[in-house]
């Protein structure tokens, strides 16, 4: 962890237009992405710094949540680095809604409700016509309005690929046929809203048994084999789902949404209806 980049001196003052005077406190920084909550008497907001290859990123993510409904944005640059000011999202992450489930600490129904609307919330985004392309247990916020959906460095507008080269995001979660068109290109590769189903459904098994979903020690794999030789294995279908069943009325949901093609999954909305539909 490092401390603020002074070279991004107006990223500090827009959040201080935000806040007035704040307290910064590091949340991450890796890859050349740094991320800070910025905390005043007004209000608390994020600033997100990216650098060298980082600051495209950064950049075309300010320009999607610009785009967005019920996000707000102010962003600049600097150098070789790009800035970004959004409001703070209070509340906790999908994965952390489910731990005391995880630790057989309490019942099922406030995991099931979160994940409802995690599945609306990707729902809602889609209607509006976009792809997500990163959906992992950290990026859903459950804020008092409903849940908020993080990370869209690699989120598109259908009918349009905002990058040049893409070779997926986190490949545990990436689908079969996207994991395959990685492999074999060409480049550029367009994610689907069926991907992000995908992603979906392997989010909610992993915050529900604290694993992924994939078995690859059964496929005699490695995880430290490295992406590609993982991904080329998800391509294949090589790699069966786990065994592992803490909550097996949800997970014969999210199994067969995991094992479909991409023409047979729902829809997030219909999976967010399959899911609430579950025994408790």
């Amino acid at each position: 962890m490092g401390e603020f980049t002074p070279e991004a001196a107006d990223a500090l003052k827009a959040a201080e237009a935000v806040c007035g005077p704040v307290e910064l406190e590091e949340i991450s920084d890796r890859r050349g992405s740094a991320v800070w909550k910025a905390t005043g008497p007004r209000a608390a907001v994020s600033i997100k710094v990216g650098t060298g290859d980082a600051a495209e990123v950064t950049a075309r993510e300010a320009a999607v949540l610009d785009q967005l409904p019920g996000y707000t944005v102010t962003a600049g640059r600097f150098g070789d680095g790009v800035w970004y000011v959004t409001p703070w999202l209070a509340g906790p992450s999908t994965w952390k809604v489910f731990q005391p489930l995880r630790k057989g600490e309490a019942d099922r129904s406030r995991a099931l409700a979160a994940a409802v609307d995690l599945c609306r919330a990707v729902g809602c985004l889609h209607a509006d016509g976009w792809v997500h392309g990163d959906i992992q247990p950290q990026h859903g916020v459950h804020t008092e309005h409903g849940v908020r959906l993080l990370d869209f460095a690699w989120s598109r507008r259908i009918g349009t690929t905002p990058w040049t080269a893409f070779d997926g995001t986190m490949i545990h979660l990436t689908s079969p046929e996207l994991a395959a068109r990685i492999s074999t290109g060409p480049q550029p590769v367009n994610t689907t809203q069926p991907g992000d189903v995908y992603a979906l459904a392997g989010t909610l098994w992993a915050c529900t048994t604290g694993n992924w979903p994939l078995d690859y020690a059964a496929a005699g794999l490695d995880r430290a084999a490295g992406p590609a030789a993982l991904r080329d294995a998800i391509a294949s279908r090589t790699v069966p789902l786990s065994a592992e069943t803490p909550w097996p009325e949800l997970q014969a949901v999210l199994r067969r949404v995991l094992l479909s093609e991409p023409a047979d999954r729902p829809i997030a909305e219909e999976l967010a209806d399959l899911v609430a539909a579950v025994s408790v």
